[in-house]
């Protein structure tokens, strides 16, 4: 199979990649660092530098394929995050049209079922909605659970004031997945894939409550880790002093509302299946002997 992978080397990308090659694929990986093209050959993949929002571009990279993973790469300067994201999904769209693109695995997330409400999440919608128009070509969509990984943003006030904390409760169940579970459930769809039509998956690890996340934090410091709710102006502020935009921490803030507001895990809460088999525990307890030994 040819495969091309949109996301570079990032958390879920590198992993598919390196799946993929290991069983054998031609795998392409289309990234916006020509730096990175040296460790892309060293895994055994091809390099395809360009932008994602050129889609003449990626008509020529997606050409060939048998089938392309696709995801929104992160916008953390955006001011207008929804219409940034519709016009990166309508060049995906334009791209797989051009290149004859019969089967795309999609990363979405959890919400994407509403197109407003759910703050970052809502995008999504307009994702799968763009994509679902492509007439000929088999699509799924993997609505993902909050990342594991979000955690490394968490560090320095665990090690130093003893909190986690986000701007809801935390006694409020999440869905959280491994980025590693979603290249798994994207790389058993990409290489042989059997799929029809439009659908979506959700995809999550584990679950668990913001305290019971602090509870593991607690008994990997040693130290009485607890979990904070923080005010909706004090996420945004946050957000920004780590180099969002004022768009893009309020988009941040609204993600957490719909959370504490019953909204963003409703539709996941009727299909729930976790599927991914990392735990949080192993991985929280890897993050941590990582800074460690660092």
């Amino acid at each position: 199979m040819k495969i091309t992978i949109i996301g570079s080397l990032g958390n879920v990308s590198r992993q598919l990649a390196a799946t993929l090659i290991s069983q054998g694929h031609q795998v392409t990986i289309i990234t916006q660092d020509a730096h990175k093209t040296g460790q892309i050959a060293a895994m055994g993949a091809k390099a395809a530098v360009g932008s994602v929002t050129d889609s003449a571009f990626l008509a020529t990279a997606f050409t060939g394929a048998d089938a392309v993973y696709t995801m929104i790469p992160p916008l953390a300067a955006a001011t207008n995050y929804y219409e940034e994201v519709a016009a990166i999904a309508t060049g995906y769209r334009e791209a797989l049209t051009a290149a004859g693109v019969k089967y795309v695995v999609n990363l979405s997330s959890i919400g994407a079922e509403q197109p407003v409400g759910n703050g970052l999440s809502g995008a999504f919608y307009k994702v799968e909605d763009i994509l679902n128009q492509l007439p000929d070509t088999h699509i799924v969509h993997l609505r993902a659970g909050m990342f594991y990984t979000n955690f490394y943003g968490n560090l320095e006030m665990i090690l130093q004031q003893q909190i986690v904390g986000n701007n809801f409760p935390g006694d409020i169940p999440l869905g959280l997945v491994h980025p590693h579970d979603i290249a798994d459930a994207a790389a058993a769809l990409l290489a042989a894939p059997a799929f029809t039509g439009k659908s979506f998956r959700y995809i999550t690890s584990d679950e668990k409550t913001g305290a019971e996340i602090a509870m593991v934090f607690s008994q990997l410091t040693g130290q009485p880790v607890s979990w904070a709710p923080f005010p909706d102006e004090a996420l945004q502020q946050g957000a920004m002093q780590n180099g969002f935009s004022a768009h893009m921490a309020s988009l941040l803030m609204q993600v957490g509302a719909s959370i504490r507001e019953g909204r963003l895990f409703a539709a996941y809460e009727k299909n729930k299946v976790i599927t991914g088999r990392r735990k949080f525990d192993a991985f929280a307890g890897e993050m941590m002997n990582a800074v460690v030994n660092s």
